[in-house]
């Protein structure tokens, strides 16, 4: 999962929160079996930035078999099981080469959602 715009524009906020359900192998992405988004106007903070995750991540068409991933900056570098707590499903920051190319599939995702609500 991602998270893009967590500044301030034009005096307003806009986070956009992509999940991306995907199957990987060790370093390459395999299959991406869906996506979903959440949108947030609320200034960034640990608390909206993970509500708008789980938002995100109960959009998926399936829930997730694996755990959420993502970088450690998404959550203020908390400890993965407080963000745990937020979202329900099992979470942890990337480890691997392909949870890394998994979130940023989530980042381009975001990024690009994000345009089309500016």
């Amino acid at each position: 999962m991602d998270i893009s715009g967590r500044h301030e524009e034009s005096g307003e906020y806009l986070m956009v929160a992509a999940a991306v359900h995907a199957s990987v192998g060790t370093t390459r992405l395999r299959n991406v079996e869906g996506m979903g988004f959440a949108t947030s106007r609320n200034p960034p903070t640990f608390e909206d930035a993970a509500t708008v995750v789980a938002d995100a991540v109960a959009q998926l068409p399936e829930p997730p078999d694996g755990p959420v991933v993502a970088e450690r900056g998404e959550f203020y570098e908390e400890p993965d099981v407080k963000v745990e707590q937020y979202l329900g499903p099992s979470f942890k920051y990337v480890e691997s080469i392909a949870e890394r190319k998994t979130v940023q599939t989530a980042h381009h995702a975001a990024y690009a959602a994000r345009k089309l609500f500016l």
